[in-house]
C-alpha cells in the first residue's frame, strides 16, 4: 500500500488573517493541524507555536524506543507550555489558544490525538465518519440532551471551545490507534471547513476526487462558495489500494 498526502490552507472569504498552521511530515510520519484563537496576533503565534513545538519534538523522539500514546501525549503538553511560556512573556497574548489534532503513524499504524473542535474524519467507501470527538459545549449539550442537532447548528454558543491549548487546566490528552484498511481516507480539518459544508459534501468531494491536492482545494472553494466565514485548513491522507499507483 502507498501513503498518498495533500494539504491546503486559506483565509476565507471574511476574516482580514489567518489564524491557522498546519505542517506534513515530508516522509509522511506525521500531520499536524491548529486553528488558533485569541485576537489576530494571538491566534496566528499559538497555532504557529503548537504546530513548531509538536513538530520538533516529534522528529527528535522518532527514532527513541518509546510508547507511542507517551510520545504523543508528551509532544502536546509540550506544545502547551510553549504556549503558556509566551503568554507569560507576551501579556498581550495572554488569551491565546489554540485547537490541535495530531495523527501520526508508527508501523503503518495510525496514532490519534486532539483538543477543541478541529477534526479528523475516515472516509470508507461512501461513508465518512467522524473520529475525534468535538471538546466543545454545543457537543456535549447534544450528548445530554439540552440541545438537539438542528437546534445545535446555529446555536449561538456552538463554537464555545471546552478545552484548548494555551491553559494550565487543559486535561491530559488520551492518544488512540484508528483502524484502517486500503481505500481509505483520513481528513483532518478546522471548523472552518465543518461550518460551512455538512458532513455528506464533505465526502462527496473527498470520494470523487481521487488526488489529495485537488481534493483538499475543491474543499476549500467549496467552503468558500458558502460563506467561507472562517479560516480553512485541510490535509488528506490516503491509502492507497496499488503501490504503484500515482495520483493524477
Amino acid at each position: 500500500m502507498k501513503r498518498l498526502f495533500a494539504g491546503a490552507t486559506d483565509t476565507g472569504c471574511v476574516r482580514s488573517a489567518n489564524q491557522d498552521s498546519y505542517h506534513i511530515d515530508p516522509e509522511g510520519r506525521f500531520f499536524v493541524v491548529a486553528d488558533g484563537m485569541g485576537g489576530h496576533a494571538g491566534g496566528e503565534v499559538a497555532s504557529k507555536i503548537a504546530v513548531d513545538s509538536i513538530r520538533a519534538c516529534l522528529e527528535a523522539m522518532w527514532d527513541v524506543e518509546t510508547d507511542t500514546q507517551k510520545l504523543m501525549q508528551d509532544a502536546i503538553s509540550k506544545a502547551n507550555q510553549a504556549i503558556i511560556n509566551d503568554q507569560a512573556a507576551n501579556p498581550v497574548r495572554s488569551d491565546m489558544g489554540t485547537t490541535i489534532v495530531v495523527l501520526l503513524f508508527r508501523n503503518d499504524q495510525p496514532w490519534y490525538s486532539h483538543i477543541g473542535d478541529s477534526r479528523l474524519y475516515r472516509l470508507r467507501g461512501a461513508k465518512l465518519d467522524q473520529i475525534s470527538e468535538d471538546h466543545t459545549w454545543i457537543a456535549r449539550a447534544i450528548q445530554t440532551g439540552v440541545v438537539n442537532p438542528e437546534e445545535a447548528k446555529s446555536h449561538p454558543w456552538r463554537h464555545m471551545l471546552l478545552q484548548c491549548l494555551g491553559r494550565e487546566d487543559v486535561k491530559a490528552t488520551i492518544a488512540r490507534e484508528i483502524e484502517w484498511q486500503p481505500g481509505d481516507r483520513f481528513l483532518i480539518c478546522s471548523d472552518g471547513l465543518t461550518e460551512e459544508l455538512s458532513d455528506d459534501r464533505i465526502a462527496h468531494h473527498l470520494k470523487g476526487i481521487r488526488n489529495c491536492q485537488q481534493a483538499a482545494q475543491t474543499l476549500i472553494e467549496s467552503a468558500k462558495l458558502r460563506g467561507g466565514r472562517d479560516n480553512i485548513t485541510i490535509v488528506i491522507i490516503s491509502n492507497e489500494l496499488n503501490q504503484n499507483s500515482q495520483e493524477d
